[in-house]
């Protein structure tokens, strides 16, 4: 199964969606000036355990990074454990 995270800007998510379309995770955003609140994650059940979180967290940084101009605000415990395990994300704070 391939994976891809892309930004759903309508819903204001990011989405971890499979090549079939099955969404596989999501991460609830909201921007304010030129601030990005991370403020919830979650992964379906189904597919819990496999690194899928991980994967959709990865794939929202980097996005914000490339993007360039937002300051990240991890309101979900989440996507706080995940940059505080991977240290090459903490200057987006």
């Amino acid at each position: 199964m391939n994976l891809q995270v892309r930004r759903n800007e309508g819903s204001r998510r990011y989405e971890l969606v499979s090549d079939e379309g099955e969404l596989i995770g999501l991460i609830d955003y909201r921007v304010t000036d030129s601030v990005i609140d991370l403020f919830h994650a979650e992964t379906n059940p189904a597919h819990g355990g496999k690194g899928y979180g991980s994967m959709l967290v990865k794939g929202a940084l980097d996005d914000i990074r490339d993007r360039g101009g937002l300051t990240v605000r991890a309101g979900c415990s989440f996507v706080a454990d995940f940059i505080d395990k991977n240290p090459e994300y903490r200057d987006l704070l």
